[in-house]
Formats: structure tokens, C-alpha cells, sequence
């Protein structure tokens, strides 16, 4: 079953070399196009994509609150963020606004590709500068919720926050990708969040290494 996507940006060039790009690959299904942040949300409540790829510096609506409209809207479509920003002011908003994937326009084709089908499996992933950027702007507090996971568990989180699949996660800490998904499992019931993303996105708000 394909991936219904919906890609929202303001530059016509971009958009079209995206839907030209995407639409040669198997598994994808371009559904519809945006050239702002409100035909985003318009064009999500019309068409119910499984993945809107949001541009965040778009007119009359930016990408964050186009992204925070459509996940209150409709928990289950997943955001991924296409952007050439990877600062604190851009990374930190799109992600609390609901965002499960945060990936640069530089991104290589076949990664982004990989990001978008990982994004619908539960596999999101973050680009390691927009992590930087995160790390640099969380302070370490007092009271840390990652205290409660064990050592192992902390293992899969640092390799979560590096953006790795359950697959990347078991080849290198030597562990079956079954395991890794328990772990996974506890880590979202532990710090009490619904996905990798927010789970990365707790971690190193707490300063997390």
C-alpha cells in the first residue's frame, strides 16, 4: 500500500522537483500540493495524506503553525519538516508544534526517500544538525525523567537521538531488532510520550549525552 503524501512549499521550483523526484519512487503516492501554510492544513483535511512535507518559511501561514492546525486536527497524518533551517528558532517550535521528523533540504534523495517511509513505521528521524542545535539549547534539570530507564534503555535512547532505525540501533549495540523494539516500548511508556521524536526531543531537553 502506497504513502500518501502532501507537499507544502512556497517556492514552485522546489516543490516541483519534489513531486518529480517522489513520484519515481515505489511506495509513494503524491496526493495533492501546497504553496502555503494554510492550503496545507486545507489540503490535509481534504485529502487525509499519511505524510505532509512541510516547508517551514512559507506566507500567510508558516510551516510550525500550519503543522500545529493539522495534528490537532488529525493526530495520526504525520509531519516531517523539509526546511533549509536547522537553528534553536526554527528546530525547537516544529517539533513542540508536533512535527515527527525534522529534515534539511540538503538531505540526499534516497535518504529522504528512507525518512519518509521510516516516518510512517514509527521510525522518525531527526537531522543530527537540527539535534545539535537541540542539545545546545536544553539545559540538565533537577528532576530528570530518563532517571527512571535502565542502563540499556538509556543505550537505545542515545542511539534514538542519533535518529537510528530499530535496525541501525540492534547492529551496534549487538542486540536483536525484537529487543530493541521492547525497549523502545518501555522508553515511550517510562517518559510518557507518544513517539521517537518527542522521546528525543525530552531527552535532550534534560541533557541528555
Amino acid at each position: 500500500m502506497s504513502i500518501k503524501v502532501l507537499i507544502a512549499d512556497d517556492h514552485h521550483v522546489v516543490r516541483r522537483g519534489l513531486v518529480f523526484f517522489l513520484k519515481t519512487q515505489s511506495g509513494i503516492d503524491i496526493v495533492g500540493e501546497a504553496s502555503n501554510g494554510k492550503e496545507a492544513v486545507a489540503e490535509a483535511t481534504r485529502l487525509k495524506p499519511d505524510v505532509v512535507l512541510m516547508d517551514l518559511d512559507m506566507p500567510i501561514m508558516n510551516g510550525v503553525e500550519a503543522t500545529c492546525e493539522i495534528k490537532k486536527a488529525f493526530p495520526n497524518i504525520h509531519v516531517m519538516i523539509l526546511t533549509s533551517f536547522s537553528d534553536q528558532e526554527h528546530v525547537i517550535p516544529a517539533l513542540e508544534a508536533g512535527a515527527s521528523g525534522y529534515q534539511l533540504k540538503d538531505v540526499h534523495p534516497d535518504e529522504l526517500v528512507k525518512s519518509i517511509k521510516q516516518l510512517v513505521n514509527g521510525e522518525s528521524q531527526i537531522h543530527p544538525k537540527a539535534t545539535t542545535q537541540l542539545l545546545s539549547h536544553y539545559n540538565h534539570k533537577k528532576m530528570n525523567p530518563l532517571d527512571e530507564l535502565t542502563n540499556r534503555e538509556r543505550d537505545v535512547l542515545k542511539e534514538i537521538t542519533k535518529g537510528k532505525s530499530n535496525k541501525e540501533i540492534s547492529a551496534s549495540l549487538f542486540i536483536t531488532e525484537k529487543t530493541v523494539k521492547t525497549h523502545v516500548s518501555n522508553i515511550l511508556s517510562k517518559l510518557e510520550v507518544a513517539d521517537r521524536t518527542q522521546a528525543a526531543l525530552l531527552a535532550v531537553r534534560n541533557g541528555f549525552k
